[in-house]
């Protein structure tokens, strides 16, 4: 296979999306080899992220980086799959009018998590606030709330009261579509992978019962015949007063399929040895994962969620990186060693098989810098620094900054857990002082804007692909940064450390 032709497909589309400057030129080539359709979105373990693998290794090799796996530069990681199967399994409720087929995936989803039941059958209750009402039943019942968006507020109240979770039939949330990250309907797939081999989690004493969504859209269909709405129990949400416990007129009939199965997925793990002899030994890591979402339900006629900025564009960077020292004849003092990782939208599942598997001694490690949740969809100011005060890292990314009029700032959204939510969270947990970048912008200002549209129709989309608009001189800015920050490191005296009172010095 010519791995250069992975671009082709797209080249006709190119035509209408944002075109590269000479700044970005060969990252932009390499993002379009990584997330054009032809790879249906690289997800975990599928035949698309095997050849996206592929291309990440012919790359290293062209640009001198040497094999650092367990064979040669592939480190497999074993993994465990547990598939819902929309299309074989069936749901209804059953109202005042009849019973009416829902559509998995569009109108109501469940989660995916061992021991789930063939089939559900029970009674509605819309859950208030406080305990439920004398006389009102509960056992058995599937509990109605209404839920909360990923950093959104959950619905204040909707969870007070409950019986013991044992004694009821499931749990139906509402999804709002407030927040910075609403939830995302259509559902694109339902699916659960764990690594093989990880200790489980300690058992509950009874199973906790199917944890299903709505979409808000259809949310009246659930309660035709109560009395109430959806606008109605909204508006006394926002204005912060009590919500009515209620029974709904209504049973929800559900034949689940499920459908489990090992597999494989490799990381990528690639070595540039270090100039000094007594510093080379020491590495600076440079991560990024190379799974996207695969297909899934389309949006209009398009079901491949190419993941080009989430997470093809800064595997790319880290080539980059690897083609510009290459070319430069640069030797850096310590040695650099690039982690490109899978399983990262499945739960950080490569990053968390390669701090426990590490292809290099832990201790050897002194800092990862990882690349993801940046999108350069306007001019770069100011970045965003996860774990900012943990580490010494803080202070190095200041002056680099500095240096390029850049201003670093902590997250100011810390609800939305972003620290713990990609691969660099991985390193921390084993002691090793990491971070990440995110695009910042000034609240109220046309690049918030930009940013929480992003989020609002792309995140986790098919239009997160090779078409959508993007803005060169900051996607290149950032490159340079990332390069500064990395070579810095990798050339000073000292090596990073934690600072007094941080939780994850500890692992050290």
């Amino acid at each position: 296979m010519d791995l250069r032709r992975l671009a082709v497909p797209f080249l006709a589309c190119a035509l209408f999306a944002t075109q590269p400057n000479p700044a970005t030129r060969r990252w932009w080539a390499h993002v379009t080899a990584l997330s054009n359709d032809s790879l249906q979105g690289r997800d975990t373990g599928s035949a698309g992220y095997r050849q996206a693998a592929a291309y990440v290794v012919t790359q290293f090799q062209r640009n001198g980086l040497q094999p650092a796996g367990e064979h040669g530069f592939y480190q497999t990681v074993p993994l465990h799959a547990l598939r819902f199967r929309a299309d074989r399994s069936t749901v209804e409720l059953a109202g005042p009018h009849g019973p009416r087929s829902l559509e998995w995936l569009r109108q109501i989803t469940v989660a995916a998590r061992p021991g789930m039941p063939e089939t559900i059958d029970a009674p509605l209750v819309f859950t208030g606030s406080g305990a439920a009402p004398e006389g009102l039943d509960t056992q058995g019942k599937i509990l109605v709330q209404l839920g909360g968006g990923r950093g959104g507020a959950a619905g204040r109240g909707s969870r007070g009261g409950a019986n013991p979770r044992r004694s009821l039939a499931g749990t139906l949330s509402i999804d709002t579509l407030a927040g910075p990250e609403p939830p995302r309907w259509p559902v694109q797939y339902v699916v659960q992978m764990t690594l093989q081999g990880a200790a489980p989690a300690a058992a509950p004493a009874a199973p906790a019962p199917p944890a299903l969504r709505f979409n808000p859209q259809f949310a009246d269909l659930l309660l035709q015949g109560s009395g109430h709405t959806y606008q109605e129990l909204l508006a006394l949400r926002d204005r912060q007063q009590p919500l009515p416990w209620f029974a709904i007129p209504a049973r929800l009939k559900a034949h689940l399929i499920w459908e489990s199965g090992d597999l494989e997925s490799d990381n990528i793990i690639a070595a540039l040895p270090g100039a000094d002899p007594a510093l080379a030994r020491e590495y600076v890591v440079v991560s990024a994962h190379l799974d996207g979402y695969g297909i899934g339900s389309p949006w209009g006629d398009d079901n491949i969620y190419n993941g080009a900025f989430d997470d093809a564009a800064y595997v790319a960077t880290l080539i980059d990186m690897a083609e510009r020292l290459h070319e430069s004849g640069k030797r850096l003092k310590r040695s650099l060693l690039f982690a490109v990782v899978t399983g990262e939208e499945k739960g950080l599942l490569g990053s968390k098989y390669f701090t426990a598997h590490p292809t290099v001694p832990k201790p050897q490690m002194i800092a990862d810098i990882n690349l993801d949740q940046l999108r350069p969809i306007f001019p770069l100011h100011t970045l965003t620094m996860l774990a900012l005060d943990e580490s010494t890292l803080g202070d190095t990314a200041r002056s680099v900054a500095a240096s390029m009029d850049i201003r670093i700032q902590p997250d100011p959204e810390p609800e939305r857990n972003l620290l713990r939510r990609s691969d660099h969270y991985s390193f921390m947990q084993i002691g090793v002082p990491a971070t990440g970048f995110i695009f910042g912008y000034v609240p109220g200002t046309p690049d918030e804007a930009a940013y929480r549209e992003w989020y609002a129709r792309r995140y986790h989309t098919p239009l997160d692909d090779l078409n959508q608009p993007w803005v060169p001189e900051a996607a290149a800015k950032f490159n340079d940064f990332f390069n500064k920050l990395v070579e810095t490191l990798a050339n000073a005296p000292d090596r990073p450390h934690w600072k007094p009172g941080s939780s994850f010095a500890q692992g050290n």
